[in-house]
């Protein structure tokens, strides 16, 4: 399981916006949507905010939210014991201590006896050993999300009417005492990468943020920090300084960094993440951690919602290629029939000379200008008469055969490349409308079993829209289907179709007049090649024609056409800037 940067600075930039967000504000509705979250909504004297907290081993985490989430018909235990002892409480105060995961909430609220009192939530953030505890004002624990007894550990339990005691500190430095300059000088001759110093030395430093600091002195992480150029050390106590400072004056830059070919979330941090390629800077941390789980979940949900629909299409692709690879050996053993028809002519011609018994003769080929003999083998139970038969009938089964082979071979070759078009859709898909679409699409072809109950319509999906930097409208297809519709149907006979050159990928139309203007051109092209197989590599051909020269054969399946009258253009696949859905 690879670690998330929620680390130590990424908890007190949490703390430090809770503090000036949520401090003073009242607790008024309290849920938790999942076994492990919980959810506070607050009304402070500006507006009414929600904040989420979780214990999830994968996904640890508080920080305030704007997504609505489904709550269970009936609260848990913990959830009603926290709507007794904290709704309508008051937020007194939100605390955070020495860079640890550990994030405090005093909360006055009003107990059974009508005193007012300090109660605290404490949420640990720490993978699987997470938490969400309920302390009383003497600190004895009231409840937790997870209790943790003796046998499971040993150091420290977590249940209730126990003394509350936070995890066993680590022997690190706290950035805010750390001498730089004597901590560089005394880890200057050690062997280990400078990175890998930093996150065993510094507390509340993740891996993501030592490279970060690494990349920002020039420091190369794959050698150890003995080696490193003496010049870079200032560089490193530099970053470090400015850094810590910034953190202690509650000056950070939130951002979430992305794959740049999937656009799948990476990370997030309270620090800019400069050694990445594709970052997203935000306004506040929970803006960030907020958009990082959010298309994180989306994009986790469309992948179960598809797994099986990947399943299916590629169980058919490795269908279609034996099925091609069995057609192929069938062309080859049948590769010249008309041998046969001549072995059949041959015996023939000279059936006076031969006679039952024979195993083999030797007959000179009239048809071949040198007049060479052939050696042609022979079925000593059969007459002559009836080897010539022999040999015609094999002739004849031969070129049947070859021609079935032929068409097979062609239809399995047109049905690989519609279930390789269908794959990238799936690949591609990031809605569940989209993936819907696929699997109605799937169903209508025969590929998923069609079942008599009754299925709600799936909820349109439609292509993207783009404007060229010109001017002009460009659209993208996103499945088969959206691409029928956006060239049989959509498009004008004068627009522009595009395509990647025997490539899966998406229908492009772009609505360019006569005479074509070349940087609109190639700006569609651009999309044509980033929507299709082709978007990690470089120098891919375009195919481009008016629509007019477009057209689907009768039985095709969606998304396949033909067409004429094209051009080529070699352009390198390029991430558009934005895009919007069309009606």
């Amino acid at each position: 399981m690879r670690l998330l940067p929620f680390d130590g600075v990424v908890t007190k930039a949490v703390a430090d916006e809770l503090n000036m967000s949520i401090s003073g504000g009242r607790i008024f509705k309290i849920y938790q949507p999942e076994n492990d979250s919980l959810v506070f909504h607050i009304r402070t004297g500006k507006r009414n905010v929600k904040l989420f907290i979780s214990s999830n081993a994968n996904s640890a985490r508080i920080h305030l939210t704007e997504l609505d989430f489904e709550n269970p018909d009936s609260p848990p235990m913990f959830c009603m014991l926290l709507r007794k002892h904290l709704s309508g409480g008051r937020i007194v105060n939100v605390r955070f201590h020495d860079y640890e995961r550990i994030i405090t909430i005093d909360i006055e609220a009003t107990d059974e006896l009508g005193d007012k009192n300090i109660k605290k939530l404490v949420t640990e953030i720490m993978g699987r050993h997470s938490n969400i505890i309920l302390l009383n004002p003497e600190g004895k624990i009231i409840d937790a999300i997870k209790h943790v007894d003796h046998g499971m550990s040993s150091v420290r339990e977590i249940m209730p009417a126990r003394q509350y005691f936070p995890p066993p500190a680590q022997d690190k430095i706290i950035p805010s005492e750390l001498d730089f300059e004597e901590f560089i000088e005394s880890v200057s001759g050690t062997d280990k990468p400078f990175d890998k110093i930093l996150l065993s030395s510094v507390l509340g430093f993740s891996p993501v943020l030592c490279r970060e600091i690494c990349h920002r002195a020039g420091i190369d992480t794959d050698i150890g920090f003995a080696s490193v150029n003496r010049t870079k050390l200032p560089d490193a106590v530099k970053i470090l300084k400015q850094m810590v400072k910034s953190w202690e004056q509650r000056n950070y830059s939130p951002c979430v960094v992305y794959d740049a070919k999937t656009g799948k979330p990476l990370d997030f941090h309270a620090v800019s993440l400069t050694h990445y390629g594709s970052f997203e800077i935000f306004e506040s941390i929970s803006d960030a951690i907020d958009k990082f789980y959010r298309v994180r979940e989306i994009k986790s949900s469309i992948s179960k919602k598809a797994s099986d629909l990947n399943r299916i299409v590629r169980q058919n692709i490795e269908r279609c290629e034996k099925k091609i690879q069995i057609h192929i050996d069938t062309l080859e053993k049948n590769s010249d029939p008309d041998i046969y028809r001549l072995y059949g002519e041959l015996i023939t011609a000279n059936i006076h000379s031969l006679f039952k018994g024979m195993k083999k003769c030797s007959l000179m080929n009239y048809y071949d200008p040198e007049q060479k003999y052939v050696e042609i083998e022979l079925d000593e139970n059969r007459s002559p008469q009836e080897n010539a038969q022999w040999y015609f009938k094999k002739y004849n089964k031969a070129k049947t055969t070859r021609s079935f082979a032929m068409e097979q071979l062609e239809l399995a070759k047109s049905e690989l490349e519609y279930l390789e078009n269908v794959l990238f859709s799936i690949e591609e898909a990031d809605s569940a409308e989209i993936i819907e679409q696929i699997r109605e699409e799937l169903r209508n072809q025969g590929y998923i079993h069609k079942t008599n109950s009754r299925r709600k319509p799936s909820a349109e999906s439609i292509p993207l829209k783009f404007i060229s930097s010109e001017g002009y409208p460009i659209w993208v297809g996103r499945n088969n289907v959206q691409n029928d519709e956006l060239t049989l149907k959509r498009a004008k006979p004068t627009d522009m179709w595009l395509h990647t050159k025997n490539i899966p990928g998406s229908h492009v139309i772009a609505r360019i007049p006569d005479p074509i203007p070349d940087k609109s051109l190639i700006e569609a092209a651009r999309l044509a090649a980033w929507f299709s197989r082709a978007r990690n590599t470089t120098r891919v051909e375009v195919d481009y024609t008016r629509v007019k020269y477009v057209k689907k054969p009768p039985g095709a399946k969606p998304g396949m056409v033909i067409y004429t009258n094209y051009n080529t253009v070699i352009v390198d696949p390029e991430k558009p800037e934005n895009g919007s859905d069309i009606n």
